[in-house]
C-alpha cells in the first residue's frame, strides 16, 4: 500500500498552513538563547517568499541549490521554498572546508548557494574555479552591507509576495534532495531523495512513536543531515507538532531546554548520552514530559543503566541509515523493547541476514544485514549520477546491502554487530571493532576509544585501540592489554594502544576511522 500517493511537499505545506493555521510549528532557539517563533501559516508563508526569491534568480525545475546553513528557520525556508518549486537542495555539512564543499558542488551540479556569511570566503573561491557552475551567492542570517559580490538573502526574501507566483507541476518521484553521506570510509555519495521519501519518511516515524498534534519534538541534530531531517523535522511536520529546533547543542542547558519546552520527544547519541551524565545533578532533571528518547549507535549496557536511571526515561532503540531515510528497523509501538536488540522491521519494510553468497542465514549466526523497501518511494532513489555504486548496494527488487553485519535471533529481533568496514580480519577471525571499543569503556577510567585494524604481514590485520581517559586518570598500556585479556578472547585483545586526547568526527559526532587509520 502507498500512503503517498502523488502527494508532493507543496500538497502538504498548502495543507499543514489550512488545518494547522494557528498552531505552533517551529520555535527556534540560537546559541545565545534568543528565540523565533512561526505558527504553520507564518511559516508556509516564509517558505513561499523564499520559493518566489528561487524564481527570481532564475531557478528552474531540477536546478541544484547547496545550502550550508547552520541549523536555523533560514534552512528550513531554504529546504521546502525549493521543494515547491521543483527545485533540489543540496545541504553541505557546516564543518567543510574548501576542498570538501568544492567536491560535492561539482559531483551534485550546483548551480546556486545559499550560505553563513563565514562560508563566503570558501564560496567565492569555488566560484572563480573554472570548472564552477555557480551564478549566484546568497548570503543569510548577516547584518554586513558589504558582500562583495553575493547577495544578501534576508533583504531579497523578505520582499518576497507570501503566495507562491507559479505553480509548477510536480511528482512524488522527482527528486527533492540531494544528501551526501558522511563519507567516513571513502568520499561521500549524493543521495537521491524524493517527495515521496520525504513525506513517506514524516508518516513512520508519526507511527513509530506515536507522534500528534499536541507533541513538541525537540531536535538538536545538524540541519543538513538525515536524522534531524527524515526522524524529527519530517515527523513533526506530518503530525502537525512543534519542532523546537536549537542552533547548538550544549551539554549545560540541553536538559533544562527539555524541561522548560515541556518537549515529549528528542533523539540522541552516545556523545550526547555521556556528556549529559558529566553534568551535575540537577533537582529538576526527572521532572520532564519526554515519554521517549529515540536512540542512535551503541553504547554498553551499563551507560544505558546508569542514563535511564538517572534522567527517568527509556531510549528508543533504532537502526537505519541515509538511504533508509529512517529507522526501518526499530521499537515498534506497544512492543516490548529487548535492549541490546534494534528491534524488528517496521511498517512496509523488510531484513534479512545474508551470508557471502547472498543465501539467509539461521538465527544467532552474523552475516550481512540487507534491509527492503521501494526505491524512491520507502528508500532511497540512488545515488546522483553513479548508477555502478546504486547497482553495488540496491538489487532490482529493492534489496539495500546495508553494508553492516548483524544477526536475528528466533524471535524476529535484530542485532547490530558493526560496520562492515570496521570487521577486523586477523588471522582468519572476524573482529567487531564495536566489541572491543565497548569493553574498553567499560573500564571506569577510560571515557572513550576506537580500534581499527591496521595491517599486519603474517596475520593480515592486527588490532589497534585508541583511547581517551577520564579527567585526572590513567593507565599505563600493559594495564589496558591486562583489563582487555580479562574480558575478550586472546585474539581480540589489541597489539597497540594510543593514547589521545580527541578524535576527529562526523557531524553526527561518529569517530571518523579513516583519519585515524
Amino acid at each position: 500500500m502507498d500512503i503517498v500517493g502523488s502527494k508532493t511537499i507543496r500538497c502538504m505545506w498548502e495543507d499543514r498552513a489550512r488545518k494547522y493555521s494557528d498552531n505552533t510549528a517551529l520555535v527556534f532557539e540560537d546559541a545565545t538563547g534568543d528565540v523565533r517563533e512561526f505558527t504553520y501559516s507564518a511559516l508556509n508563508d516564509e517558505i513561499n517568499r523564499t520559493a518566489n526569491l528561487f524564481l527570481q534568480l532564475g531557478i528552474n525545475k531540477g536546478d541544484k541549490v547547496a545550502v550550508q546553513l547552520y541549523n536555523s528557520p533560514e534552512f528550513i525556508f531554504c529546504w521546502f521554498g525549493l521543494a515547491k518549486i521543483g527545485a533540489v537542495i543540496v545541504p553541505i555539512n557546516t564543518q567543510y572546508v574548501y576542498g570538501e564543499s568544492k567536491y560535492i558542488i561539482n559531483k551534485c551540479d550546483v548551480k546556486m548557494a545559499v550560505i553563513e556569511e563565514e562560508f563566503l570566503p570558501i564560496f567565492k573561491k569555488i566560484e572563480q574555479d573554472s570548472d564552477s557552475l555557480i551564478t549566484d551567492i546568497l548570503v543569510a542570517r548577516t547584518k554586513s552591507t558589504n558582500l562583495f559580490g553575493a547577495i544578501n538573502f534576508d533583504i531579497l526574501m523578505a520582499k518576497q509576495s507570501s503566495t507562491l507566483d507559479e505553480l509548477r507541476p510536480l511528482s512524488s518521484d522527482d527528486v527533492v534532495e540531494i544528501l551526501c553521506t558522511s563519507g567516513t570510509t571513502s568520499r561521500p555519495k549524493g543521495v537521491e531523495i524524493t517527495h515521496c521519501n520525504l513525506l513517506f519518511a514524516g508518516y513512520y516515524t508519526t507511527w513509530q512513536t506515536s507522534l500528534r498534534s499536541d507533541d513538541t519534538y525537540l531536535s538538536m541534530m545538524p540541519c543538513f543531515h538525515v536524522d534531524f531531517q527524515c526522524n524529527a523535522a519530517m515527523a513533526a511536520f506530518t503530525a502537525g507538532a512543534r519542532l523546537v529546533m536549537l542552533e547548538k547543542y550544549s551539554a549545560r542547558k540541553f536538559w533544562q531546554q527539555i524541561c522548560d519546552y515541556k518537549a515529549t520527544l528528542t533523539h540522541s547519541m552516545p556523545m550526547i548520552i555521556r556528556t549529559l551524565m558529566l553534568q551535575p545533578v540537577m533537582p529538576y532533571e526527572r521532572q520532564h514530559c519526554l515519554r521517549d528518547m529515540l536512540f542512535f549507535m551503541h553504547i554498553s549496557d551499563q551507560e544505558k543503566l546508569d542514563f535511564e536511571s538517572r534522567f527517568n526515561i527509556e531510549l528508543f532503540n533504532s537502526y537505519g541509515m541515509t538511504e533508509t531515510l529512517v529507522g526501518l528497523i526499530g521499537n515498534n509501538p506497544g512492543e516490548e523493547r529487548y535492549w541490546p536488540s534494534i528491534g524488528s522491521p517496521g511498517l512496509s519494510y523488510e531484513a534479512k541476514i545474508t551470508d557471502e553468497n547472498d543465501d539467509e542465514v539461521t538465527a544467532n549466526v552474523i552475516g550481512d544485514l540487507r534491509v527492503k523497501g521501494v526505491r524512491g518511494r520507502t528508500i532511497f532513489k540512488g545515488y546522483y549520477k553513479d548508477p555502478k555504486a546504486t547497482a553495488e548496494v540496491l538489487t532490482s527488487d529493492g534489496w539495500l546491502c546495508t553494508g553492516d553485519k548483524g544477526y536475528v535471533d528466533e524471535r524476529g529481533l535484530f542485532y547490530f554487530v558493526d560496520r562492515k568496514t570496521n570487521m577486523i580480519k586477523r588471522a582468519g577471525e572476524n573482529i567487531s571493532s564495536s566489541e572491543i571499543e565497548k569493553t574498553l569503556m567499560s573500564h571506569p577510567y577510560i571515557l572513550d576509544a576506537a580500534v581499527i585494524g591496521v595491517p599486519d604481514p603474517i596475520r593480515d590485520q592486527a588490532v589497534k585501540a585508541f583511547v581517551i581517559f577520564n579527567h585526572d586518570m590513567y593507565l599505563s598500556t600493559d594495564e589496558i592489554l591486562n583489563y582487555c585479556s580479562e574480558h575478550l578472547a586472546k585474539f581480540k585483545v589489541p597489539s597497540f594502544v594510543e593514547v589521545r586526547e580527541s578524535f576527529p568526527r562526523t557531524c553526527t559526532c561518529k569517530v571518523d576511522k579513516k583519519l585515524l587509520a
